[in-house]
């Protein structure tokens, strides 16, 4: 009987493990990094483009 009572804690507290959240948590940082780096490609892509012709006109 204390067998079955310890193979059953065992089951629950695999149920409990927090690996499957820390695999979300890393995939949502991922996710928000990215976001932020498009954003600010997006925003900073037409003043470089412009600053490296200036420079290269200039040159």
């Amino acid at each position: 009987m204390t067998k079955a009572l310890v193979k059953l804690q065992q089951k629950f507290a695999d149920l409990r493990s927090e690996k499957g959240a820390t695999a979300v948590e890393y995939g949502l940082m991922v996710a928000l990094i990215a976001v932020v780096i498009i954003v600010a490609v997006a925003l900073l892509g037409k003043n470089l483009s412009t600053l490296f012709n200036t420079v290269s006109n200039s040159v």
